[in-house]
């Protein structure tokens, strides 16, 4: 089983001068196609086989900086409605969404979700089955009540996630496809800082992200001892990931029991017994043995989006309204 995915993710700024006030970025999965922000103002193509777009449609990338510039503007006013919401006057602030739907390639089984936050904390999600919004703070009860009576958009948004946006994934990985369904064999190491710090199995290199990595015992799979990292991403558009093992309580002698076991679809699992003689560790030299992940991780601060056919929500008179933003995709 395949889960590809198709995910907007904005994020809107007040108060820091470093950053800019909004940023867009399209991924399809998880590789970026699409970025715009508010310094550039322009919507461009992060992946050359985008140009396909342009080849379809010669406006595409105007249309697409056009919208975003809307939302930039539509963006900042809703800052300002949740700082309102939470009795803030300044100080720096984010406000983030992100939408978009998976799909499933082997049973072609959908699902789309679209969530708010603000300040790092959830604000507010669309339940798809119920289509009623989930507000776990009192200062979105409001907006959750106003949109839960917009029912005819709420089914909008359930035939969007299951049907027009899966159709875009789709055409976005026969556009990619010779990336983004490329399969890439990770490179497995185990690492040791000193003789009393966790075995690590790192494992960099790989492609696609849906990897299992775990650490098994006498043939059966660790759930204790054991202390599992996030997927990150490389520089070059691979990923890597690593699993701890904790030996404190367990003899070198039956280090031979244990293996690393790397799971990726399209390759043979990959074994890697805990033999002292395999692991790279600082012992017997004069410096440290620094053990960098290369990726720096996607935040998961990304909350909320619109992915095409956005409904972006501005304030006015205290409340949030709908405005309609479809493209031509």
């Amino acid at each position: 089983m395949l889960i590809h995915s198709l995910r907007y993710f904005y994020t809107v700024s007040s108060g820091l001068s470093s950053f800019p006030e909004f940023v867009s970025v399209g991924m399809v999965d998880e590789v970026q196609f699409l970025h715009y922000d508010s310094v550039s103002e322009r919507a461009v193509p992060k992946q050359a086989w985008m140009d396909q777009l342009t080849t379809e449609d010669r406006d595409y990338w105007e249309g697409e900086t056009g919208r975003y510039q809307s939302y930039q503007q539509v963006s900042k006013v809703n800052v300002e409605t949740a700082k309102k919401r939470f009795n803030q006057t300044g100080g720096a602030h984010v406000f983030q969404w992100m939408s978009g739907c998976e799909w499933d390639d082997e049973d072609d089984t959908t699902d789309g979700h679209q969530q708010f936050a603000y300040d790092g904390e959830d604000f507010i999600a669309l339940d798809l089955k119920t289509l009623t919004w989930v507000a776990p703070v009192r200062q979105a009860v409001p907006t959750k009540l106003r949109w839960d009576q917009d029912r005819a958009m709420n089914q909008y948004w359930k035939n969007y996630y299951t049907k027009e946006c899966v159709d875009l994934l789709k055409k976005l990985l026969a556009y990619g496809k010779s990336t983004l369904q490329r399969t890439e064999r990770p490179r497995v190491s185990l690492l040791q800082r000193s003789p009393s710090s966790p075995v690590v199995c790192h494992a960099t290199g790989f492609y696609p992200d849906r990897v299992v990595v775990f650490w098994r015992r006498d043939g059966q799979e660790l759930y204790e001892q054991v202390d599992p990292g996030e997927v990150l991403p490389n520089h070059d558009g691979t990923f890597q990931v690593s699993v701890d093992l904790d030996l404190t309580a367990v003899p070198q002698e039956d280090w031979g029991r244990y293996e690393c076991v790397v799971q990726l679809k399209g390759i043979e699992d990959i074994s890697t017994p805990l033999d002292p003689a395999l692991i790279r560790t600082n012992r017997g030299k004069s410096h440290l043995l620094v053990f960098i992940l290369v990726g720096v991780a996607v935040a998961a601060v990304v909350v909320a989006a619109a992915v095409v056919g956005v409904f972006v929500y501005q304030k006015r008179n205290g409340e949030w309204i709908k405005l309609s933003r479809r493209t031509n995709t």
